[in-house]
């Protein structure tokens, strides 16, 4: 029986110094790639394709919805309702450090790398990249579409600081399930999450907690 604890409590042990090994690799990683990843942003932010240039009430409402805490976590974020398991930063994270990302153990690499980032860019540029990479769904055209500039051309034919409420908040909708909501067609699910999003920033309702990034808190009825 103690042979068998020991082997188990050893066996944990070597689980616990594996996972914090994987971990401190992801934060490396995301240190190093922090490097060219921030060239690029300043390359964007130079093209007015930055953060700022949403404006800043466009840029309030992508905030509010995806990722609310943003300008104070550090790259994580347990706490926040409506924030989810996935910051902006995290999000980032799974299309940079992964070829292809499996949930599961990869989540602590997806945290560390973000962990990284946060430390080696700034939010200005972290947001950047973030508009940069977004999936966005299909086009008028039928093409997929990644980036948020790029999905307002294509909408609407205009940079997204020149589209209206509306129609932003249509685009951020889109955002949570790009390869199931339709953007320019009949869609009564994204028509749905539009009119959450919007109860949401008019402040008659509120997520239920951090894993509702789904804002059933803000579904029809619910106030």
């Amino acid at each position: 029986m103690r042979k068998a604890l020991r082997f188990i409590g050893g066996l944990l042990l070597l689980c616990l110094l594996a996972s914090v090994v994987y971990g401190w690799i992801g934060y490396r990683d995301g240190l190093r790639d922090a490097v060219p990843l921030a060239q690029r942003a300043d390359e964007l932010i130079a093209l007015g394709q930055g953060d700022s240039d949403l404006g800043l009430d466009h840029r309030a409402i992508l905030i509010a919805v995806e990722d609310p805490a943003f300008y104070t976590h550090v790259g994580f974020d347990f706490t926040t309702p409506g924030a989810g398991i996935t910051t902006i930063t995290q999000s980032l994270s799974k299309r940079q450090a992964f070829d292809e990302f499996i949930p599961g153990y990869r989540k602590l690499r997806q945290t560390t790398y973000a962990i990284g980032l946060e430390k080696g860019l700034t939010k200005p540029q972290i947001l950047t990249l973030f508009l940069e990479t977004v999936s966005m769904g299909r086009g008028p055209d039928g093409n997929w579409i990644t980036g948020l500039f790029a999905a307002s051309e294509a909408h609407y034919g205009l940079p997204p600081q020149q589209i209206s409420k509306d129609q932003f908040i249509a685009l951020v909708a889109v955002m949570i399930a790009p390869r199931d909501l339709a953007l320019g067609k009949s869609d009564a699910g994204l028509q749905d999450r539009i009119g959450r999003i919007a109860r949401l920033l008019a402040g008659t309702c509120a997520p239920l907690s951090n894993r509702d990034v789904g804002l059933d808190g803000c579904a029809e009825g619910t106030q």
